[in-house]
């Protein structure tokens, strides 16, 4: 059980949170939701330790299994050794059995030896090894990384270890922010087979929708400064949070029409023969007094992208027989397509296939070794890189507002306020530094700039990354209503599903293309 008692926490002049008293019980899988700045990660670091409240106290259970960024504190360890110090117990066990073997043995050390076999006994330490196996391996790690050191492997991989640390022992409680980042779907599909037969308290921050829905039991939100828990998953508290505040609004309606009407009366009649039934309608008024609704500091980006008037060719793009290779490792080897005019298609596999290479040659940005490509007629491209740092310099001092002017020529002031006010950056917000910005902020502002741009065929590759839960969904939205043609690389199911109607997958070493929506893929695998 995760208990919080009466906890505050300010940031600067900023409150998060005010006098918040929540519990996460055991059996239960909490997803912590709220917009970008709304205080997750802040709340989420509490719980584990790492920050303190400005007021009231937090207790939490003695085992929890916390997943970190930290792969630099781990870096010179055996990758199956990072897993296994999840379980603190057992791991200081282990290395204190190292230790007194290396010691001249006498009665004292051996009879420590044997309370401390005791300990690694009751922590199933001899299947230690084994069970780390289980986990890698559930998550995508091969095999060959088990023994190597944790700064020798890939970095993707070095974040799945970290999960695996997480998850090992049995911990009674789980405390999880973006453990889908650094998965494919297939380990984000691991992954949720995995908690849902989870039997302790967990808390995960997470912004893949479709995740959410899949494992969580409640849902946690953080709103007007505080915790509402709701029950049931993401979708379900949507419905519930709306409800009850539409509810409340519309009580909030009848209550001032009726004081309306009973201020009418008193005003008639305050005075003289009715004084008495006028002080009886003031005292209702009272009573009637509408319930103070809060400023949600939910806020979703109006996303809209607007093709050119610019008609492309029914062809849009012609893919010949390209392949790329790096070094020795070929990782697109003669694959050939069309992309038609109108088309909507979501780019999946498992990570370090060649998902990256293959948008990047799609949209121009990268030639291939072999084969070649051919724009259609009129093609105009708009492109979204999954590292922003190819599209927008993140050290410049440059602000959002001068940024964006340059993004189209000719633009007016008036036309690129109102985009930015669109991507959440109204009043001052307009003139922040480029610098200055979270990855969540710099992904709304390079959409702003696609927004002004001229393109009738837009390539994305996982435009989601940062984005909270109500970007992803203005975000989906947008590809959805877009009338040009798309191609999009991401692991979020939610976002493909609303808008592909083909899917280009990665699998067993070669590229297929499946004519239909990403539900119908999966339907086809399950066969």
């Amino acid at each position: 059980m995760i208990t919080l008692d009466n906890v505050s926490k300010s940031v600067g002049s900023r409150t998060l949170f005010e006098r918040v008293s929540v519990t996460f019980s055991p059996g239960r899988r909490y997803g912590l939701t709220g917009p970008n700045g709304a205080g997750k990660s802040t709340l989420l670091k509490m719980v584990m330790g790492d920050e303190e409240p400005t007021s009231g106290t937090i207790s939490r259970p003695q085992r929890v299994g916390i997943l970190r960024q930290n792969t630099h504190t781990y870096e010179k360890e055996r990758v199956l050794d990072v897993v296994i110090m999840g379980n603190t117990a057992l791991w200081g066990a282990l290395q204190e059995r190292d230790h007194l073997y290396g010691l001249e043995m006498d009665d004292e050390i051996g009879l420590r030896l044997g309370e401390v076999e005791g300990i690694i006994a009751e922590e199933d330490g001899y299947s230690a090894d084994s069970n780390a196996e289980v986990l890698l391996t559930g998550i995508g790690v091969p095999e060959e990384y088990f023994q190597q050191k944790l700064g020798e492997i890939p970095q993707d991989m070095q974040f799945r270890v970290l999960l695996c640390q997480a998850l090992f022992g049995n911990p009674e409680a789980l405390l999880l922010d973006e453990p889908t980042n650094h998965l494919d779907m297939q380990s984000i599909g691991w992954l949720e087979r995995f908690l849902e037969n989870y039997k302790g308290t967990m808390v995960v921050v997470s912004h893949d929708r479709h995740f959410l829905n899949a494992i969580t039991t409640h849902i946690a939100d953080i709103d007007y400064e505080t915790v509402i828990v709701y029950p049931g998953n993401y979708d379900e508290m949507i419905v519930a949070k709306s409800s009850v505040r539409q509810r409340t609004e519309s009580e909030n309606k009848s209550k001032e029409k009726k004081i309306a009407q009973l201020q009418e009366f008193v005003a008639k009649f305050g005075s003289g023969t009715r004084a008495s039934q006028a002080q009886s309608r003031l005292k209702e008024i009272d009573k009637l007094q509408p319930q103070e609704l809060k400023q949600s500091n939910i806020q979703r980006p109006y996303i809209r992208f607007i093709p050119s008037d610019k008609q492309p060719g029914v062809i849009v793009l012609k893919v010949q027989h390209i392949s790329k290779s790096y070094g020795d490792q070929k990782v697109i080897n003669d694959f050939s397509m069309e992309i038609h005019r109108g088309d909507k298609i979501g780019i999946i596999g498992n990570n370090g296939q060649g998902k990256t290479t293959l948008i990047k040659m799609l949209a121009g940005v990268m030639e291939p070794d072999a084969g070649k490509l051919e724009p259609g007629h009129n093609v105009l491209t708009g492109y979204f890189p999954q590292n922003h740092t190819d599209a927008i310099d993140k050290s410049s001092t440059k602000n959002l507002f001068d940024w964006l002017k340059e993004q189209k020529l000719g633009v007016y002031d008036q036309e690129a306020r109102s985009v930015l006010g669109k991507m959440l950056f109204g009043g001052e917000d307009a003139f922040k530094k480029i610098c200055n910005l979270s990855g969540g902020e710099t992904a709304r502002l390079l959409m702003g700039g696609m927004i002004l741009q001229d393109h009738n065929v837009l390539f994305l590759d996982e435009p989601n990354n940062h984005l909270d839960l109500e970007a992803v969904s203005a975000l989906g939205w947008a590809l959805h209503e877009y009338k040009g043609t798309a191609v999009v690389v991401s692991h979020d199911r939610d976002l493909l599903n609303r808008f592909a109607k083909k899917i280009i997958t990665f699998e067993d070493g070669k590229i297929h293309i499946f004519d239909g929506p990403l539900e119908e893929y999966f339907k086809t695998k399950k066969k």
